[in-house]
């Protein structure tokens, strides 16, 4: 990353050379005034919009994603003047929403569908961002929070193959797996296979059943896929290792696994205090985030081994958003 400055200095080169007497003061022809003239400059200083206001102290959860996302809100708004304190294990759904009530957190970024399902309790299926936004934003208004725009990036569960044997079997969709399921093993954590919004939500939406489940570690579907112990396995739409292009993602046309774009949760009393550059900063970097952003955002901390911190300052600055220099 490259620090431009510059420096310099303005010299005069047009002293102009005279001929005859100097000029003579209308006042007296007897006396030779000389006038000396000051040039005084003054410097502005501008005043952050965040500057004198209460500091704020921003959760993410314990993982690399929100780690990155806690880092980006935050230092974009800490070069606004804004005091922040970044909280990188907010807890359980119920200690955040106390936290958020009680005003020990005031903001935090958090997954559409986990907001509707775990925190208001939304069984529901939405079919459409809009629907599931609404029924997440009537919620947090009724608890003196509000949920800011979403990010246009959604990390939710997929089902990701190979990309040559997506090819080979003209896989697309979740729905063609109705061809491969009977000579098809699917990976996974237990807990997918467990979970009735995992596996067997999926097998119900498109009709299909594999013909057997491997348990897999978390962090570990790549490496099944590639040494071919499974030929599916779950894993995010936002995993890193998705940038090498070696995989494919089923759609899910269905949404079956919901919503999973970001939206900030902010106490309504923050966004009093703070004023309207505290919201138009997060905004800002919400609407940089697209699924292949946060792939690469991703892939340089988990797979190059880089500081969400230092990942999250080179991305602002590429995109020309200030960002709290050290």
């Amino acid at each position: 990353m490259a620090l431009l400055s510059a420096c310099g200095s303005a010299q005069d080169d047009s002293a102009a050379a005279t001929s005859g007497p100097p000029p003579v003061s209308a006042a007296t022809t007897s006396t030779t005034t000389t006038t000396t003239t000051t040039t005084t400059t003054t410097t502005t200083t501008s005043v952050l919009p965040g500057a004198g206001k209460p500091t704020v102290t921003i959760g993410d959860k314990n993982f690399t994603e929100q780690f990155i996302l806690g880092e980006l809100y935050g230092e974009a708004l800490k070069a606004q003047g804004f005091s922040i304190v970044l909280d990188r294990n907010i807890g359980p759904p119920e200690v955040t929403i106390q936290a958020l009530e009680s005003g020990r957190l005031g903001m935090y970024p958090e997954y559409l569908g986990a907001w509707n399902q775990t925190i208001a309790g939304e069984q529901r299926t939405f079919h459409t961002l809009a629907a599931a936004y609404r029924s997440g934003q009537r919620y947090a208004v009724d608890h003196g929070l509000e949920l800011l725009t979403p990010t246009p990036f959604s990390n939710t569960d997929a089902i990701g193959v190979l990309q040559g044997y997506a090819d080979e079997h003209k896989l697309r969709s979740l729905a063609d797996l109705r061809r491969v399921a009977p000579t098809m093993t699917i990976g996974g954590p237990v807990q997918f296979q467990q979970n009735p919004n995992g596996l067997p939500a999926i097998e119900q939406a498109y009709g299909f059943v594999p013909a057997a489940f491997k348990p897999l570690d978390v962090g570990s579907q790549f490496q099944a896929l590639d040494q071919g112990t499974v030929q599916g396995a779950d894993v995010s739409t936002t995993d890193g290792a998705l940038t090498s292009g070696n995989y494919a993602l089923l759609r899910d046309p269905l949404r079956t696994f919901g919503w999973g774009n970001v939206v900030p949760v902010i106490s309504v009393k923050v966004m009093d205090a703070e004023g309207p550059v505290f919201t138009q900063t997060i905004g800002q970097v919400s609407r940089l985030l697209t699924t292949s952003v946060m792939r690469r955002l991703n892939a340089a901390v988990d797979i190059s081994n880089q500081d969400p911190a230092v990942v999250a300052k080179q991305f602002l600055e590429a995109n020309g958003i200030p960002a709290q220099t050290v």
